[in-house]
C-alpha cells in the first residue's frame, strides 16, 4: 500500500525539520503511539497501537533513518511486529520540505507500507481509510505541536488552532422539565404520581448538534473542540458529513 499525503503548515523548514527529527515530538503527533526508546541520532524503537474493525495490534517497530538533507528531505525505514495477533509491517517514507510563498512550509509525505498476517487480510480500501484518518489526526496534532500552525484537512472541512483562553467553554444549561400530566390526587381516588424531577441538565454544543437533538444548531457547521496541551484545535465539519465526523472522532478515543 501507497499513501502520499501534503501538510501545510506556517512555521518555517527549520521548525518543521526539527519536530521530525525529534523522536519525541513525533511521537505525541501519531495516533496509537504508546512509547519511544531512542537507541542513537538515527534510530529509535517505538511501541504503536493500531486497531483495524476487530482486530488490535500492538507493533514493536524498529525505525532508522537511512538518508536525510537537511532541511529538504528524509528518508527513513522501519520494521514491526505483533506476535500475539500473528501480523507484522515494513514501511518505508519519504518526506519533502519545501518553504511556501510568503512563510510557512509545504511537508509532502509518501509511505509504502507492507502489512502481513491477520492485520494484512483486510481489504486495501480498509487500509487507506484508516491511514486517511490516522493521517489527519496526525496534521492537527503537529500543527497544534508547531504552535498557531494551519492543516490541510479533508476536503470541506476548516481547521483553525486557536489558544485556550480565546475559546470559552459554555456552561451547562439549566433547562426546566417538562410538566407533569395532571392526575387525579391520592385523595380523589386516583393513584399517586411518580416523583418527578423539576429540573434537568442538558449539555449544548458539538454533540447535540451531531446527533440531532433538541439542541441541533441551525448554522452549516458541526464545531469540535480538540484540546493538545496548551493549544485547543477546532474544527469545522459540515453538517452533510457528520457520520465522517462521528468516524473521526472515533479515532481521537
Amino acid at each position: 500500500m501507497e499513501i502520499e499525503k501534503t501538510l501545510m503548515l506556517d512555521a518555517p523548514p527549520a521548525r518543521v525539520w526539527a519536530l521530525l527529527l525529534d523522536p519525541n515530538a513525533m511521537g505525541a503527533c501519531v495516533p496509537g503511539m504508546e512509547s519511544i526508546d531512542v537507541i542513537s541520532d538515527d534510530e529509535y524503537v517505538a511501541v504503536m497501537k493500531v486497531k483495524i474493525a476487530f482486530i488490535s495490534a500492538r507493533f514493536k517497530l524498529k525505525t532508522r533513518i537511512v538518508e536525510r538533507d537537511e532541511p529538504r528531505y528524509l528518508r527513513a525505514e522501519g520494521t514491526g511486529e505483533d506476535a500475539s495477533v500473528a501480523s507484522s509491517l515494513k514501511q518505508t517514507s519519504e518526506m519533502w520540505l519545501q518553504e511556501r510563498e510568503g512563510g510557512g512550509t509545504e511537508l509532502r509525505m509518501k509511505v509504502k507500507v507492507d502489512v502481513l498476517g491477520r492485520m494484512g487480510t483486510f481489504g486495501l480500501g480498509v487500509m487507506k481509510t484508516k491511514a486517511d484518518r490516522m493521517w489527519d489526526e496526525f496534521g492537527v496534532n503537529a500543527a497544534a505541536r508547531l504552535g498557531g500552525a494551519s492543516v490541510a484537512a479533508p476536503a470541506g472541512v476548516a481547521v483553525e488552532v486557536v489558544a485556550p483562553a480565546s475559546v470559552p467553554t459554555a456552561p451547562p444549561v439549566e433547562v426546566p422539565a417538562p410538566a407533569a400530566p395532571q392526575q387525579p390526587t391520592a385523595a380523589q381516588g386516583g393513584p399517586t404520581p411518580p416523583a418527578v424531577p423539576a429540573r434537568v441538565t442538558q449539555r449544548t454544543g458539538f454533540w447535540a448538534r451531531l446527533l440531532g437533538g433538541p439542541s441541533a444548531a441551525t448554522g452549516q457547521d458541526i464545531r469540535v473542540e480538540v484540546r493538545r496541551g496548551d493549544t485547543t484545535i477546532t474544527v469545522h465539519w459540515p453538517v452533510q458529513a457528520s457520520q465522517d465526523c462521528a468516524a473521526w472522532l472515533r479515532t481521537l478515543v
